[in-house]
């Protein structure tokens, strides 16, 4: 089932979080079919005094708007200026990680980690990207490192992602302890929102996984995923209402969507 409802990929619906110091309780735009992205976190440096970090902003705006090109020339030359900046470390690093340079982001994480140990956006941005590689038992250390910061601003993102590589590796009670401190954190957050909807399909509990799909179109609205796992969940409890409601938003509104293409073909047997 998880493999249906998560496509395969590190969770969902925040490509760039925490953009210029938190977290909304939204999402960023989507980008592209990955419209749940990943939980990698920008912070924007806190001041301009130093000689990079003007470079360090322009970078996450383009990365931000998807021009991956002109967002890696601004990463550069903040590094050409500032070599010790581990924002400008972690930046180009997302986006190498973004172009599929893989080993080429992790050296720029690991010295950004280097620089800033205790900096616990670069710490959830690498473990982020050692989930996606599947470097799970590294990337929960790297979550973990981030939330033992009692400054850290939006440790939603760090219990979500823990919660999501945990999950990975099939320890889905310790998975589901995590999405739930998340919660009890930024009880609006959408990612865990799904993510405990998702894992309720999974566990066949339906009742609390429509709660949690109700819950998560309040805060952010329906994305294609959301309205696949609602359908699931929908059969499952025998109301077939909102299944046709759920799949003709699905296809109204996603009808290129992987999910839709799923669901037509599921439900068509």
């Amino acid at each position: 089932m998880r493999e249906i409802t998560g496509l395969g990929r590190l969770s969902p619906v925040v490509v760039i979080c925490a953009l210029i110091g938190g977290c909304s309780e939204g999402m960023v735009r989507p980008d592209g079919d990955d419209h749940t992205g990943s939980l990698g976190e920008i912070k924007s440096p806190q001041t301009t005094s130093r000689s990079g970090d003007i470079y360090v902003k322009l970078a996450i705006a383009y990365l931000q708007s998807g021009q991956l090109d002109v967002a890696l020339q601004q990463a550069k030359k903040a590094l050409r200026v500032e070599p010790d900046s581990a924002e400008a470390h972690n930046i180009i690093g997302l986006i190498y990680d973004r172009i599929g340079e893989f080993p080429l982001a992790e050296r720029h994480f690991r010295t950004a980690i280097g620089l800033e140990p205790e900096n616990s956006y670069i710490r959830n941005a690498y473990g982020t990207f050692l989930c996606k590689q599947e470097r799970y038992a590294e990337s929960v250390s790297e979550f973990e490192s981030a939330l033992a910061n009692p400054l850290y601003r939006t440790p939603e993102l760090a219990y979500t992602n823990a919660g999501i590589c945990i999950g990975k590796m099939g320890e889905l009670d310790r998975s589901e302890s995590f999405l739930r401190k998340a919660l009890e954190t930024n009880p609006r957050f959408p990612v865990a929102l799904l993510e405990m909807a998702k894992l309720d399909l999974d566990q066949k509990r339906y009742q609390s996984a429509r709660d949690y799909v109700l819950r998560f179109s309040r805060v952010s609205g329906h994305t294609a995923e959301s309205l696949w796992v609602g359908i699931q969940v929908a059969r499952k409890l025998g109301d077939w209402d909102m299944a046709s409601n759920y799949l003709l938003q699905l296809n109204s509104n996603y009808p290129d969507s992987r999910e839709a293409q799923i669901a037509r073909e599921t439900l068509i047997r």
